[in-house]
């Protein structure tokens, strides 16, 4: 099992020939294809991200139950309270009583829900797959999509973060940050749905399952550095390209 600790995550240029400004700030005429642009920008200043923290897809998809709606810090105490107390495994968290399974994860927040979550993902894989993650992830994409959505507690943005970090099939994340991140530079309106936002990703990019991948992290990365619900936009490698951003730092 990974080993879950508190260190494990989680001037202005001249304007180009035939650019304006905004405020005093350059706007580059549009790349072709303005997320690869962005991507490749994200990663240029941060890096790869190394996601998801695991050591195996089972928890990855744990993991991914137990971060909605709290921090990765909680996720990492609720995984070794898991581990440690050898529920860490799709048999173990299908026969544990759900109110054990509750108090073990109770680090990780809404506990009760999170672990009928759990075992409803849990004994799904055991009634149809034989508890083996390995037949389940021999479904075709866009069916193993469907039957992931069909099960209590498992909604797009967490089906599509097991499609990519555990499955390894290619899709794309959408969070709070990707929205937030997308109104900002104005490629958005912000009332669109989840698929229509996910969409946008897939059709503008490779489909290859760890770029898609390293996209959401990166951009994860991005709104706890910079793009928070109040901006801090000094010293935003996207500054550039961000209309928000441009209208911000002046």
């Amino acid at each position: 099992m990974t080993r879950y600790d508190n260190d494990s995550h989680y001037r202005i240029n001249q304007v180009p020939v035939g650019g304006r400004h905004w405020h005093g700030y350059p706007h580059p005429p549009m790349p072709e294809n303005r997320f690869q642009d962005l991507y490749d920008r994200l990663y240029a200043a941060y890096g790869p991200q190394a996601w998801w923290p695991a050591d195996d897809p089972l928890e990855v998809i744990v993991g991914a139950i137990l971060t909605q709606r709290t921090t990765w810090r909680n996720v990492e105490h609720a995984m070794m309270a898991l581990n440690e107390s050898d529920l860490l495994s799709v048999d173990a968290l299908a026969v544990t009583p759900q109110e054990q399974v509750s108090e073990t994860i109770r680090p990780a927040g809404f506990y009760n829900a999170k672990a009928r979550k759990l075992k409803a993902f849990a004994s799904f894989l055991a009634e149809r797959y034989g508890g083996d993650l390995g037949a389940l992830f021999t479904v075709p994409t866009a069916d193993l999509r469907s039957e992931l959505l069909g099960i209590h507690g498992i909604g797009e943005e967490t089906a599509d973060a097991i499609l990519v970090y555990a499955a390894g099939r290619p899709s794309f994340v959408v969070d709070a940050y990707t929205r937030r991140l997308l109104k900002r530079l104005a490629w958005i309106d912000g009332n669109e749905s989840y698929d229509e936002l996910r969409n946008l990703f897939l059709r503008a990019l490779p489909c290859d399952v760890g770029l898609l991948g390293e996209f959401h992290a990166l951009i994860v990365r991005h709104g706890k550095a910079h793009c928070r619900a109040r901006p801090d936009c000094g010293g935003c490698p996207i500054r550039q390209i961000c209309a928000e951003g441009r209208e911000t730092v002046r």
